[in-house]
């Protein structure tokens, strides 16, 4: 389960760095309409944390609209798609609609914001290799 992941230095409470974990691995794709999701008690175990913590997260998502929970089944990825509630934004989609919106207020045209992002991310990819390097 460690793609749960926890950071104990950020300034993030702990909670709210599981909620946008989930949001953005539903978001992303990587859980689908219909996955089921661990169980609070074991997603607590498995990241160290207390169980009211998960809860909270859980009782969080309910509401937002990106979780159905099913009585003695679990809980599970709820098909947005059906769903009349609107589901929030991810807080990574905020801050890409930010940079966009900056970007514009630049002059950047509208198009061209794919491929300058697309050059940053590979620069980070090279430097993060380098570091990989040097640290072997």
């Amino acid at each position: 389960m460690d793609i749960f992941e926890i950071d104990e230095a950020s300034s993030l409470p702990i909670w709210l760095q599981l909620k946008n974990r989930i949001v953005y691995l539903i978001s992303s794709g990587h859980y689908q309409p219909g996955d089921k999701l661990p169980t609070v008690r074991d997603l607590a175990i498995s990241l160290k944390i207390n169980y009211n913590t998960v809860n909270k997260v859980y009782l969080s998502l309910l509401h937002d609209g990106y979780l159905v929970s099913h009585r003695g089944r679990g809980t599970f990825v709820r098909d947005v798609s059906q769903s009349s509630a609107p589901v929030e934004d991810s807080p990574a989609d905020n801050v890409i609609d930010m940079m966009i919106k900056q970007c514009l207020d630049m002059g950047v045209p509208l198009d061209d914001i794919p491929n300058q992002v697309a050059k940053r991310v590979e620069r980070r990819r090279a430097s993060e290799a380098k570091e990989e390097e040097g640290t072997r």
